[in-house]
């Protein structure tokens, strides 16, 4: 049984919604995968740091601590002043280091990546279409 031009077109708009839901579903999955994923990743990696952090604190203090101890008689100004040089300097290389960390963007690299592959391959149907009435 033949199809009517109408129905035609009713059908062929039905199938492309469907088409653009399943893809957008697809999408929206990726994206939840890649946000669980990340939101796991960070949470190791704050706890690592804040354990990490705890140590080094506790060890530079102690380390300090020696320093001037060491050099109390006779360069205690000295001690104190290198040490205080120095904690502050790594401190802000650091800091340096962490800021250009903070600016690398990974939060939903493949989904958007997927979507850049997506509209590339749109676009490329969209110029095949003319050719092929010709």
């Amino acid at each position: 049984m033949a199809l009517g031009p109408s129905q035609r077109v009713f059908s062929a708009a039905k199938r492309l919604l469907q088409t653009l839901l399943a893809n957008g579903e697809t999408r929206l999955r990726l994206a939840v995968l890649e946000l669980e994923e990340e939101r796991a990743r960070l949470l190791t990696l704050v706890l690592l740091a804040g354990a990490s952090l705890l140590l080094l604190l506790l060890g530079v203090a102690t380390l300090t601590a020696l320093v001037i101890i060491l050099f109390w008689d006779s360069y205690r100004i000295a001690a104190i002043s290198i040490s205080a040089g120095v904690l502050i300097f790594t401190s802000l290389l650091l800091g340096i280091i962490a800021i250009r960390q903070a600016k690398r963007h990974t939060l939903l690299k493949e989904t958007l990546n997927q979507f850049s592959t997506d509209r590339a391959l749109m676009e490329l149907d969209d110029d095949a279409e003319p050719d092929e009435k010709h």
